[in-house]
Formats: C-alpha cells, sequence, structure tokens
C-alpha cells in the first residue's frame, strides 16, 4: 500500500509498505529541481535491521521515468513473463519487478550509490503490492511526487 506524506516542512513524498508486512518500506521525499530537465530527491529503505537511504537520487526528464514503469505494471495486472527492471542512468536506484500468483507484485528497490567507488555498499528491500489498484494507486503517487504536485 502506497500514502503520500506530509512532512512538518510542508514537503510531500511517498511512503510504499508491504502488503505483507508493514515493517518493510520504501519512502520518497525531499524533491527538488535546479532546472526542468532533472528532478532530484531522497529514498530510504526500511525493513527490521535495516535501513538504508540515498539522500540525491536524479531522474532526467526525457528519459523513461519511474511513474510509467509502475504505469505499465498496473496495466498488466492479469501478469507476466519474467522480471522487468527500471533504474535510473547513474544506477543509484533499481526497481524490478515479478509477478507472483494471487494477483500479487514484488517489487525489489536496489539502492547503490557511488557504484565505482571504494567502498561502495547496496541494499535492497521487497514489497509486495496487489497488482491492480495499489499498483494503479502507486504509480500515480510516484508521478505526483516526481511533478512536484500535492493530491
Amino acid at each position: 500500500m502506497t500514502s503520500l506524506s506530509d512532512e512538518t516542512d510542508g514537503k510531500h513524498g511517498v511512503l510504499i509498505r508491504c502488503c505483507h508486512n508493514a515493517s518493510i518500506g520504501v519512502e520518497f521525499r525531499d524533491r527538488f529541481s535546479f532546472d526542468e530537465d532533472s528532478v532530484h530527491y531522497a529514498v530510504e529503505l526500511r525493513a527490521p535491521g535495516l535501513t538504508a537511504c540515498v539522500n540525491e537520487v536524479v531522474t532526467w526528464t526525457w528519459d523513461s521515468d519511474l511513474a510509467l514503469f509502475l504505469d505499465e505494471l498496473a496495466a498488466d495486472y492479469r501478469g507476466w513473463d519474467d522480471e522487468r527492471t527500471w533504474r535510473t542512468d547513474d544506477r543509484d536506484l533499481t526497481v524490478s519487478a515479478v509477478f507472483r500468483s494471487g494477483g500479487h507484485v514484488a517489487l525489489t528497490w536496489t539502492l547503490r550509490p557511488w557504484p565505482q567507488a571504494a567502498g561502495a555498499w547496496d541494499a535492497s528491500v521487497t514489497t509486495w503490492l496487489e497488482a491492480g489498484e495499489q499498483m494503479t494507486s502507486l504509480a500515480a503517487d510516484v508521478r505526483d511526487f516526481l511533478a512536484g504536485e500535492d493530491r
């Protein structure tokens, strides 16, 4: 399940919680932009014993965006074969989707900042969402967040 969250400073974010375990989640927050070509935001992964955050993920507006990827998953609510993947150009955020029986989608969110640097790290969590309405809601929430719109 997803929700738009209001932070104390008036900025909005998106919180994605696993429908099987609400302690597993992903949060998009702190969106800003220097120009019309890019969107910058923080992504935080949470699970029991894990908190990982990248404070500045960058998405370019001319590339295929995350909201479009999620829209395509939501449109295929009856299922698909194989794994589908989306990533930022810098590959610091990757989302992989697999359709499972019972009408659920497993979304694996991976943060991997500075992949070429010494001491680089990565962390992943998997959220489970219903293939229909929850995926549609997630796509809309992410689209609004990336566009800087409040719903």
